[in-house]
């Protein structure tokens, strides 16, 4: 039993100073304070106060010795913290690279490596629980890195090529028409993306084991937003052709096609050569650099259909993971035609080719 005998000026400071401090630890010796000196016990009182039985004594005899000032957290008199602002603009040059950059012999930072790499380039050396605050402060995150081929152009020829196709839009006649063309591979083994989970819980997503395959070739058309698809069991040079045929049929007398697309080997065979042929030269292919998908706006569909439909899914057949997909894009057209139906003609639902620079 700990009795604490405060006057009732004291009990009013303390209740007072309790009501209006914004230091949760303040409050919470204010309160065991308090409680102690109501003759509560130390049990009843860690329990009140949601405290271990250890934490009310400490603060009880912490009290007893140094009186109110005991209340308050003396580390505000410990002088500047070492994770200051410079700390933190260092932290972060050293997050968005890699450890191999500086020498470490380790392509992925932990934070034990941070401290130890911090403690090197800046001399100052702290725990783990402060550079767990560090990285919250600077917004670092915990995530998955993207791969990445870069273009072996020359930086200048490549942005030079991406910005001819960014202005491709706006030298068209009003007549032609513009769009982005890419495959996309639908796999009956889904391939596992992230999902919201409770705590202690793993979902479970069933795999048939033996993959079969489908493969959609698409056309993002700039002006419409709607998405036109061939569909066929491999993925070759035939696919291909066969969607350029249907845009061909879509055109209008005089009308011209031009489409964006990869450099992918199956956009460049004979077949594509004699079909191109056949076209009279009112299908205009313009192609992107290597490794530049940043440049094809149907990268994004392709990653809106894996979120929506493929990813995580449990289709045991793949005929069933087509037919959903086909009803994904069927849906996708009706919400784009009724958008482009709601809206002057002369707005765009794609505007033009974003310029990324790739790493030279």
């Amino acid at each position: 039993m700990i009795i604490l005998n405060l006057d009732s000026c004291d009990k009013r400071w303390l209740s007072r100073l309790l009501q209006i401090t914004k230091d949760a630890g303040v409050r919470r010796r204010c309160a065991i304070v308090l409680d102690l000196a109501e003759n509560i016990g130390v049990t009843q009182t860690a329990r009140r106060e949601r405290v271990a039985r250890t934490t009310v004594y400490r603060v009880a005899n912490q009290f007893l010795r140094g009186g109110v000032a005991t209340l308050f957290d003396a580390r505000a008199s410990n002088g500047r913290t070492k994770a200051d602002e410079d700390f933190e603009a260092e932290l972060v040059e050293l997050v968005m690279d890699c450890p191999l950059d500086y020498g470490w012999p380790r392509p992925t930072w932990t934070q034990e490596l941070l401290i130890l790499a911090m403690e090197k380039t800046t001399g100052v050396r702290v725990s783990r629980a402060t550079m767990s605050r560090s990285l919250k402060e600077i917004g670092a995150r915990l995530g998955r890195p993207k791969p990445v081929v870069y273009c072996p152009w020359e930086a200048e020829k490549r942005d030079e090529r991406l910005a001819e196709l960014a202005l491709l839009p706006a030298e068209l006649p009003a007549t032609d028409r513009l769009v982005y063309a890419d495959e996309v591979d639908l796999h009956l083994n889904p391939k596992i993306g992230p999902d919201w989970m409770m705590s202690g819980q793993q979902k479970i997503v069933i795999t048939p084991g033996k993959n079969e395959k489908r493969y959609a070739a698409g056309a993002l058309d700039a002006n419409t937003g709607e998405l036109v698809c061939e569909y066929a069991d491999k993925k070759t040079s035939v696919v291909f052709v066969t969607l350029l045929w249907t845009l061909f049929r879509e055109l209008k007398p005089l009308q011209h096609v031009h489409i964006i697309l990869d450099n992918y080997v199956i956009h460049k065979s004979k077949i594509v050569a004699t079909a191109m042929e056949a076209f009279g030269g009112r299908v205009v292919l313009h192609f992107l650099p290597p490794y530049c998908p940043q440049g094809n706006r149907i990268e994004r569909v392709w990653q809106d259909l894996h979120a929506n439909v493929t990813r995580n899914h449990r289709c045991r057949t793949i005929e069933q993971l087509s037919n959903n997909v086909k009803e994904w894009i069927d849906e996708r057209n009706e919400r784009a035609r009724t958008n482009h139906n709601g809206r002057h003609a002369s707005q765009p639902i794609i505007s033009a080719v974003p310029v990324v620079p790739a790493r030279s």
